[in-house]
């Protein structure tokens, strides 16, 4: 017969084990019933000891590196953390490259935004490059699962499928299958048996969040984790489960438009200002490689009231087109209408340009907005705004071909803006021949025309004269 300390050790669920005397016990309590010592209980491992034989036959890749003890950093191999692509760029983007083995994944998201379907693109992708992809879903039944992989286009015999929602049992399956790729769907209805409460509970998440992880580094399999957020838009759960993985990624989009941005908000491995750009359709989830092209509205003659910007959003730069129009009304505080870009910074620029450029709109109801559903939150696209609703006041379009980039001082002053060469850059790809840009901001590599300007009175003269 082992041992009690032997059969906890052997247990199949997660063990704590008391600082003070090392006792061991299958579920976490505040107190340790053996010394009384309170807090002393931590987890010492996630793992089931039947994961053994999967664990020994990737140990060789040097995965596992826990009981080999301290070495050189000169010997450690550079290969343990070489990033596989993972078939789709827009990830491998954000990631920093690709899927590092061993890696463990949190992907958030609100309901609908199209996170599943995201994750069966990826699947596929990893299945199509002869490694095998697993996917448990605690949320959907295989069938549901199938039936959008058919219309993705999503069967291929190298991903597996099943529909669990204990940890246990879900261990068992990885252990079985072995796949290259993990995706467990999702963390919060995950059931650790041995752990009090409910499914997405605190300690739940926790329980199931550092199970998923040791696992993906006892065994070198990349495991992504989908997670619920907030109505604040935070991940779902403790702050614990986004130090526990090693990468934490938000998938955000607006329920009226189509485009999905995928965000680094944690990344062990890459940056986290990254962004990538997907287009949700009826064939799942695509990538958006240039998605410039859906933010401006592409026409062989200018129109009042509009101007094109370029924003930086992470490292990306991406053009943008801002709408404006004024209309006259008997009202002595007319309204404001903004969709894409801060209320706060309307309000800002209707003020500097009546002041400092000498077209009065704050007695019209005055409307903005940028096409496609893009957001703008930094203040480089002020300068636009502002010639935006100089052109609607003066009923004068700006010329064809302008690109506006600059942030605007409550003086009337052109403020300089970060990454400017790359904003020029994109610009020109995209056929602009014109910048007007803030004065002082260096030389630049690309060839297109630069105007440079002080303040808001030069800004003007050099739109209406470009």
């Amino acid at each position: 017969m082992p041992s009690a300390k032997t059969s906890s050790k052997n247990s199949r669920h997660t063990v704590f084990t008391c600082s003070s005397c090392e006792h061991q016990v299958s579920k976490w309590m505040g107190r340790c019933p053996s010394c009384g010592e309170w807090g002393t209980l931590a987890e010492t491992t996630g793992l089931r000891n039947s994961m053994g034989s999967g664990a020994a036959s990737r140990k060789g890749r040097g995965l596992v590196t826990g009981s080999s003890g301290a070495q050189p950093i000169t010997e450690i191999s550079a290969e343990l953390a070489k990033h596989l692509s993972s078939g789709i760029k827009e990830l491998d983007r954000v990631l920093g490259g690709g899927v590092v083995p061993g890696s463990a994944i949190l992907l958030a998201g609100e309901p609908g935004v199209g996170k599943s379907t995201l994750l069966l693109e990826v699947a596929a992708s990893w299945a199509r490059m002869e490694r095998s992809a697993l996917i448990i879903t605690a949320e959907e039944s295989v069938g549901q699962v199938r039936q959008r992989a058919e219309r993705t286009g999503a069967l291929l015999d190298r991903l597996f499928l099943a529909s669990e929602n204990d940890l246990a049992a879900a261990i068992d399956i990885v252990d079985t299958v072995k796949p290259d790729l993990l995706i467990v769907d999702s963390l919060q209805t995950m059931h650790a048996s041995d752990v009090e409460g409910v499914a997405g509970g605190v300690a739940h998440t926790k329980a199931v969040t550092s199970t998923l992880t040791s696992l993906a580094k006892l065994t070198g399999i990349p495991v992504i984790i989908v997670g619920h957020v907030t109505k604040e838009g935070t991940v779902a759960g403790p702050r614990t489960i986004e130090h526990l993985v090693d990468v934490v990624l938000n998938f955000e989009g607006d329920k009226h438009s189509s485009l999905r941005f995928l965000r680094g908000i944690k990344n062990r491995f890459g940056a986290t200002d990254e962004v990538g750009c997907f287009e949700q359709t009826g064939h799942g989830i695509e990538e958006v490689a240039d998605p410039s092209g859906l933010f401006i509205h592409h026409r062989t003659e200018s129109v009042v009231g509009t101007a094109v910007t370029v924003a930086m959003d992470g490292r990306r730069a991406m053009l943008g087109e801002i709408q404006t129009l004024a209309i006259p009304v008997e009202m002595n505080f007319p309204k404001r209408y903004v969709t894409g870009i801060e209320p706060s910074r309307l309000s800002m620029v209707l003020a500097v340009l009546a002041r400092r450029g000498g077209h009065n709109l704050t007695r019209k109801e005055v409307y903005a907005a940028t096409v496609g559903g893009m957001k703008i939150v930094e203040p480089a696209a002020d300068l636009a705004t502002t010639l935006a609703l100089a052109s609607t006041a003066t009923e004068t379009p700006l010329p064809h071909g302008l690109v506006v980039v600059g942030e605007l001082g409550l003086g009337g002053e052109v403020r300089s803006v970060p990454q400017l060469t790359q904003r020029l850059n994109e610009a020109e790809r995209l056929g602009f021949h014109t910048a007007i840009v803030p004065a002082g901001s260096g030389k630049h590599s690309s060839s297109i025309k630069i105007i440079e300007v002080r303040n808001l009175y030069q800004a003007l003269e050099a739109a209406m004269k470009s």
